[in-house]
């Protein structure tokens, strides 16, 4: 079996535009979502490297990363099989967890204050260690989950981007700053934040965002405005409601 291209469909290195409204070709979504819930997704606990990171991100991250974290994973499933099925045919679910469990590991306060690396950065280099050294994951996924933590807040127009960075982006944004909000259904939406809890996730982002952007003024994340930035995060109306959930 090849080997080059069995890869890059499995672990999501399909080049896609970075653009996220030319992926969605200018729509609010390119079909119409219907309701899933947490118990329609599978999370993919019995894989070995999956269950051990899930571990390792319980104990490292704040339970509100956590949850985000998990937040992430079940929209992004949502987004791959109605908005991207032909993707979802190939992609492997474990790959996209443990990007999803490990894109904020760069920011825990221990890890901001321990590297002058900007947050995104840093977590793409401690997963990369952590699944090809000491988990021995196979080669093309820990570069996939590597690659597309480094570019998970690289948004912009220009160029293309693998398509596991790009579908981080769009859950991480959806669950950060409710962009695309007609991406999900509303049932997902509410169902998903009963499961994983928000307690507060939009003042606690929008804090590490300033903390890291005080401590580094130059962050990779400043290229999303130094203020626009964390008072969108802050000013999420799509996740307003949830938001005091615990």
């Amino acid at each position: 079996m090849s080997s080059n291209t069995d890869t890059v469909a499995v672990h999501g290195w399909t080049a896609v535009p970075r653009d996220a409204n030319a992926i969605l070709k200018g729509q609010p979504y390119l079909h119409k979502p219907d309701s899933l819930l947490v118990k329609d997704i599978k999370f993919p606990s019995d894989n070995e490297v999956v269950s051990k990171v899930q571990q390792f991100a319980k104990e490292k991250l704040t339970s509100q990363t956590y949850n985000h974290s998990m937040r992430v994973y079940y929209f992004s499933m949502a987004i791959l099989h109605q908005q991207f099925p032909d993707h979802a045919k190939t992609l492997s679910s474990s790959t996209l967890a443990l990007t999803c469990l490990l894109h904020d590991i760069g920011a825990t306060h221990e890890h901001i204050h321990s590297t002058q690396l900007s947050f995104e950065f840093f977590g793409g280099i401690l997963a990369l260690d952590l699944l090809s050294k000491q988990l021995n994951a196979p080669k093309s996924q820990a570069e996939a989950v590597c690659e597309a933590i480094i570019r998970h807040q690289d948004l912009g127009t220009v160029g293309t981007i693998t398509f596991l960075g790009q579908l981080i982006q769009l859950a991480t944004i959806y669950d950060n700053m409710g962009g695309n909000p007609d991406m999900v259904h509303v049932d997902t939406r509410v169902d998903v934040n009963k499961a994983f809890p928000r307690d507060g996730w939009s003042r606690c982002f929008s804090d590490t965002i300033r903390e890291e952007n005080g401590a580094k003024p130059w962050a990779h994340t400043t290229h999303l405005g130094e203020e626009d930035f964390p008072n969108g995060v802050l000013g999420n109306k799509l996740m307003a409601e949830y938001d005091g959930w615990k």
